[in-house]
């Protein structure tokens, strides 16, 4: 996937689960966390993805700049410039030295005691900053004594992550990588996947043209040359995340869900989990993460009428909770 949204970090660990032969349990994708192989970090859009750890620099790298831009009035508007992101590096760079690891609060408190508040939004938009610089990533999952863990640790990336990749072209990389995951798809789609302007995603088209891993099936629209299969066990029916990749990564996300029926999946600048049927959106759903409510079976609203039989519903969301260890 090179990078599947995390906002909520349940849900980007199930998109993974969901993606992956067998059942896997939440707490095998926390392993994998707390492993080093995947990290969160805000890769793009200001939107906060589950990535390859040694993936994360070249994709920054491409991507960093642009969101610190785009960041500026809210930067401005609580008081933040370049001076005080760089006394809240030089804070976090003594706290963490050695191979330390802190919670979001205990990071905050740091900066308190260093002189940097964190009022309002000022901390989230400082730790934004510095994972934006590459600084900081958040790694090792928190342990939970009941239920499951909903944070993780904050670590520097210099010390965590032991192996970087630098493809050749990491702009040619990064659009095959999205094609590869996503396709079909096109420029547009890529343009706002990736946050990057459409003039670039266009070079970038053009720099993986000749690869061999893509295969043009139009004028502006590309698949992978060796295109995944799907697995014998793999279920027609299947319980999606909230901003998930399938639904949101596209410029137009009518393939997978009728026109009439993205109101209802999008509230506002959120997304809804959904359930999928044989690559169609026929449903969402909601489940409480409140420990007190765990127990409880997830409710479905339905939008496709006969889309899923209640039998392959029940299945998809007994998974599901199988995943959480419910």
């Amino acid at each position: 996937m090179l990078a599947t949204q995390g906002q909520e970090f349940w849900g980007g660990r199930l998109a993974l689960a969901a993606r992956t032969r067998g059942n896997p349990t939440l707490a095998q994708v926390d392993a994998a966390f707390d492993r080093g192989e995947i990290v969160r970090s805000w890769t793009m859009r200001g939107t906060i993805h589950v990535i390859p750890s040694e993936d994360l620099g070249w994709v920054l790298a491409l991507t960093g700049e642009r969101q610190h831009r785009g960041a500026a009035s809210v930067h401005r508007r609580e008081g933040l410039d370049a001076d005080q992101l760089s006394l809240a590096e030089r804070l976090a760079r003594i706290a963490l030295a050695g191979g330390g690891r802190l919670t979001r609060r205990e990071l905050f408190e740091v900066f308190e005691r260093g002189g940097l508040s964190t009022a309002n939004q000022r901390g989230y938009h400082l730790l934004v900053g510095l994972s934006l610089r590459g600084l900081l990533c958040q790694g090792p999952v928190v342990p939970r004594a009941e239920g499951p863990t909903r944070e993780q640790y904050i670590v520097l990336v210099e010390d965590w992550i032991a192996q970087h990749t630098v493809p050749a072209d990491p702009l040619a990389e990064f659009f095959t990588r999205y094609i590869v995951s996503h396709g079909p798809a096109g420029t547009r789609d890529f343009a706002w996947w990736s946050g990057l302007p459409l003039g670039t995603a266009r070079r970038a088209a053009e720099a993986a043209d000749g690869s061999g891993r893509l295969t043009r099936m139009a004028e502006d629209t590309w698949v992978a040359a060796d295109r995944p299969r799907r697995h014998p066990s793999a279920p027609d029916v299947v319980a999606l995340p909230p901003f998930e990749e399938y639904f949101l990564s596209y410029a137009d996300r009518t393939a997978g869900c009728a026109p009439e029926h993205l109101r209802a999946v999008l509230d506002g600048g959120a997304m809804r989990p959904i359930l999928l049927a044989r690559g169609e959106v026929v449903a969402t759903w909601t489940h409480s993460h409140a420990l007190a409510r765990l127990h409880l079976a997830p409710t479905v609203q339905w939008l496709v009428e006969g889309g899923a039989t209640e039998a392959e519903s029940l299945a998809a969301l007994e998974r599901y909770r199988a995943f959480m260890g419910r």
